[in-house]
């Protein structure tokens, strides 16, 4: 097996740092870059304690590894020797992980007609239910247009019918309320609530009444 290169602490410079531009892109001080007197090693690979800023590079390069700097705000600067490139991909991987894992509620809109026959009624109920259990609200509304605006009784039956529709896996948030020449209801998921109710605490069981003393003395 291929040995991994040594890390290159560099000589003695003078005039201007050349690892200046480095120092302002990286995220952590590793190595060179850190220039107090001492530093707290932890991690499994040393013993856990204060050393020597020089003598913690000298473990790290003799381990292979890089010093890096990741509590400089401690005293002294907390420091892990380990490999700093692995430990960046490792870092950028888990946090694409999670964003992905982070699901961004987004609103979606449905919209009806006075006219709306039951066939397009299932079709976009089925729609609206698919939304609601990836997560997201759906605002859904009845577009009158010219003299249907007569028949804003219609609107609001087509609304509440859709709310029982969806009855299972979504909330109506209120009642259907007009907006110009809209009747607007908006249905929030109810996969998200029932998460709430599982992590509210159970309301403790009374304790049993202790049982009577039987009278043994007699």
């Amino acid at each position: 097996m291929q040995q991994r290169p040594r890390p290159s602490f560099g000589g003695n410079n003078r005039g201007r740092n050349p690892n200046f531009r480095k120092e302002q892109q990286q995220e952590h001080r590793t190595n060179r870059m850190i220039r107090v007197p001492e530093v707290r090693l932890v991690g499994e690979n040393v013993e856990v304690g204060v050393y020597r800023t020089e003598e913690a590079l000298r473990m790290a390069e003799e381990q292979g590894l890089d010093l890096v700097e990741i509590s400089p705000n401690a005293v002294p600067p907390v420091c892990r020797i380990i490999d700093y490139n692995k430990f960046l991909y490792e870092k950028k991987k888990k946090e694409k992980e999670m964003k992905a894992k982070a699901h961004k509620s987004e609103v979606k809109e449905i919209r009806f007609t006075p006219n709306t026959d039951d066939h397009d009624f299932d079709f976009k109920a089925k729609h609206a239910e698919s939304f609601l259990k990836d997560g997201n609200k759906v605002k859904t509304y009845v577009q009158f247009k010219g003299r249907a605006i007569m028949f804003k009784e219609r609107g609001e039956l087509i609304l509440l019918k859709f709310a029982e529709r969806l009855a299972e896996v979504g909330a109506l948030e209120s009642m259907p309320t007009m907006e110009g020449k809209r009747m607007i209801a908006i249905f929030a998921p109810k996969a998200a609530k029932k998460k709430e109710k599982e992590k509210e605490p159970r309301e403790p069981k009374e304790p049993k009444a202790p049982a009577a003393p039987s009278d043994n003395n007699e």
